[in-house]
């Protein structure tokens, strides 16, 4: 097994429970934590055999700026369940999301949210 880390990627969104998040939107960051099995991949040096990161990001990317989810819990978990559908060699991912505007009153550099899928 080998792991393929996506850190921090950086995407504009809407996501959350108060009306004012959905109308002024933020900016989230995600991490990608993509357990793969290797099969024949790494033997045969071939990109057809393990999970294409770029083709990855795009779909995080689609999935964080799609529609609105209230929690990032909810989204961290669509991101997780759509890379391992998308990608058999996939054994867990674990994706965490960080929004570092959060709504509560006090002073905090970011709230993050770790789901692992399957769990």
């Amino acid at each position: 097994m080998y792991v393929i880390r996506l850190k921090n990627c950086a995407f504009f969104a809407r996501h959350g429970v108060l009306d004012e998040e959905e109308t002024l939107g933020q900016r989230f960051y995600v991490d990608a934590e993509l357990f793969i099995e290797p099969g024949t991949a790494l033997e045969e040096d071939s990109i057809e055999s393990t999970v294409d990161y770029g083709v990855a990001f795009t779909l995080i990317e689609e999935i964080v700026t799609g529609g609105r989810r209230y929690l990032i819990e909810t989204l961290a978990l669509k991101i997780a369940q759509a890379l391992c559908g998308r990608f058999p060699q996939i054994s867990r991912a674990s994706i965490t999301v960080r929004k570092p505007n959060a709504p509560v009153a006090g002073v905090l550099d970011h709230v993050e949210v770790t789901v692992d899928w399957p769990q």
